[in-house]
């Protein structure tokens, strides 16, 4: 997929899921553009796989494109953006998992944040509630 249409793909789905969800995560976007298996990541959270970007069907530098998309389209947003922990799944250790092989702490951040829009996790709460 060309940088440009890359783009306008990250676009919609930052609003889809800001709309459905009330917030925007990199995995979540990275399973809806096909570059991460839903097997592949339950692979990762239950420790089977080192580090994310191993299983994800696309290279580094499209990765941190994406990376950048995302932040860039919530920022437009105006999305709060809220660092989240990723540990492992499964019986024994909780350990923390890795989105990257170098570990560096920025790329780690950049995958591990997510971009909330509170009033919209409000009104998916309350027509939840109202059911």
């Amino acid at each position: 997929m060309k940088n440009i249409d890359l783009d306008k793909e990250v676009k919609r789905l930052v609003h889809q899921n800001r709309y459905e969800k009330g917030f925007v995560c990199a995995v979540d976007i990275l399973m809806q553009l096909n570059y991460l298996t839903k097997k592949d990541y339950e692979d990762w959270r239950f420790g089977r796989v080192g580090y994310l970007e191993k299983v994800c069907n696309i290279n580094l530098s499209k990765l941190t494109l994406i990376n950048k998309l995302i932040r860039k389209h919530a920022t437009e947003l105006d999305l709060q953006s809220s660092w989240t922990a990723y540990n492992q799944f499964g019986k024994g250790v909780k350990r923390r998992l890795r989105f990257s092989k170098s570990g560096d702490k920025t790329i780690e951040d950049l995958y591990a944040t997510h971009y909330v829009d509170k009033n919209r996790m409000i009104e998916l709460k309350e027509n939840k509630a109202s059911r």
